[in-house]
């Protein structure tokens, strides 16, 4: 049996996220490189028990390990939250990755989903017509959602277009189950989405 190359430990704020990743992670992880989800109660369960996850990690870290910490900005400035995440980060004297030479041995990876989370599903159309058929092909339509990082409140935008459709859709984790299995990373426009991927690919390479 071939040893792993690396791990990654994902910190995830909610269920839903815990979904698309699930699968999509196959679509994108090297074979060899494993990985384990977490998924918290929101985003401030989130930032509110991520000091003591840290402080658990800190302890016994193996070197080629990645924490990888991914929400939403939720029309929050990004460059504060990522600031606050960086705080908690260095009172663990922990380092922090980046694409620069000089900082990527760093065992924390932050990353943040822009808007939401769904609005990666709006990066994918061809998944949203697999998982729901019924929705629109109309060109203006696909225009008027061409920059998907740009939608604001992307779920609820989301929800009211599969309702319009005739949808009986429940809630975010069941669209997030019906929608993920078909997502490809490589046909994805939303930029937080390829910025996650590509950050994936380097740490996942080293």
């Amino acid at each position: 049996m071939t040893a792993a190359k690396a791990h990654l430990e994902f910190l995830l704020e909610g269920e839903s996220d815990e979904v698309v990743l699930a699968a999509l992670l196959p679509k994108i992880v090297p074979e060899g490189v494993t990985y384990t989800l977490h998924a918290f109660q929101g985003k401030r369960n989130l930032m509110k028990k991520l000091w003591a996850r840290l402080r658990g990690y800190r302890v016994w870290l193996p070197p080629d390990w990645k924490i990888v910490i991914l929400c939403d900005d939720d029309l929050q400035d990004c460059s504060e939250l990522k600031e606050n995440i960086r705080t908690i980060v260095a009172r663990e004297k922990l380092s922090i990755f980046s694409n620069t030479d000089i900082h990527k041995e760093g065992a924390i990876v932050i990353r943040l989903a822009i808007q939401e989370i769904e609005a990666w599903f709006f990066g994918d159309d061809e998944a949203l017509w697999q998982a729901y058929p019924r929705l629109s092909r109309k060109p203006d339509q696909k225009k008027k959602y061409r920059q998907p990082d740009a939608i604001a409140s992307p779920w609820k935008k989301l929800e009211k277009i599969l309702q319009n459709a005739g949808y009986d859709i429940g809630g975010k984790r069941e669209v997030a189950r019906t929608i993920s299995p078909f997502l490809e990373p490589s046909r994805n426009r939303s930029r937080s989405f390829q910025v996650f991927w590509q950050t994936l690919m380097t740490i996942c390479e080293q």
